[in-house]
């Protein structure tokens, strides 16, 4: 199965695809909505008393942001759906809501993909 690759080209974020480079962000918002540039991994009470046989031995390293962002592949079905996800932060009906968004749709799903790399590891 081909996997393609995730790279930073000119601080943008972007996803290889068959058509070439796909953008996703620029590096600095992709780093930005996941706390920063270093992510330390830890383990609640709950994980531990759910998993009591699991390896928290790498509990306290700290991981480079950027450094999983450019170890993470995606199948061609993330891609696709990756694509076809708009590029352009919504506009927000200010009489309703109190807070803008500030990604993409396309955007936020990559950076909920590097979450649950994170906080999961890179298999």
């Amino acid at each position: 199965m081909k996997r393609y690759d995730t790279f930073v080209e000119d601080g943008t974020v972007c996803v290889g695809s068959d058509d070439g480079p796909l953008e996703v962000a620029p590096l600095d918002d992709v780093v930005d909505a996941v706390g920063g540039p270093a992510w330390t991994i830890r383990y609640t009470d709950a994980e531990r008393r759910r998993y009591p046989d699991m390896d928290t031995d790498d509990e306290g390293m700290v991981v480079d942001v950027v450094d999983m962002l450019n170890a993470m592949t995606h199948s061609q079905r993330f891609v696709e759906t990756l694509a076809a996800h708009p590029t352009t932060v919504p506009e927000t009906d200010t009489d309703t809501s109190t807070e803008r968004d500030t990604l993409s749709p396309r955007a936020g799903l990559f950076v909920g993909k590097l979450l649950e790399n994170l906080e999961n590891g890179v298999a």
